[in-house]
């Protein structure tokens, strides 16, 4: 059925993301603990976000979100950049030495759709496209309803 493959798929990503967490936490001076490496990750996942859209998204409180994030810039792993619109405002952005621990997983995902790409037709292909695109803005929904 349709979910268990994209449960499959799902489960295989949370593990190279795993993997990737893990390898990132080494003992040695300026290195992350494990949950430094999961919080440096979710603010590169969502994108530059505000500590408050940081704090509310991993369920923590403010005073907790600026405690993480002060860490991780102390280390080089996350910038603080003064929004341009409102210089009130600070973004949180990853910096190199996030990219040195957490390659992006790009190469790997663009190889595997491109050798799969040479199995399916064009219009395969673009129903493929369209039911991950309704997955995501089914699950998008699905978040958003739950705050």
């Amino acid at each position: 059925m349709l979910h268990e493959s994209i449960l499959k798929l799902y489960r295989r990503l949370r593990l190279d993301g795993y993997r990737k967490l893990f390898g990132a936490v080494q003992e040695r001076e300026g290195s992350l603990s494990a949950m430094e490496a999961f919080s440096a990750d979710l603010i590169n996942l969502l994108g530059e976000p505000t500590l408050r859209q940081f704090a509310e998204y991993s369920g923590i409180s403010q005073p907790n979100a600026t405690y993480k994030v002060n860490a991780l810039a102390s280390k080089g792993y996350v910038e603080k950049v003064v929004s341009a619109p409102d210089r009130r405002e600070i973004r949180l952005r990853t910096g190199k030495k996030f990219a040195q621990y957490f390659d992006e997983d790009r190469p790997v995902i663009c190889a595997a759709a491109e050798k799969v790409r040479t199995q399916f037709s064009e219009e395969e292909i673009d129903a493929a496209r369209r039911v991950l695109d309704a997955l995501l803005e089914a699950m998008q929904d699905g978040t958003s309803q739950k705050r």
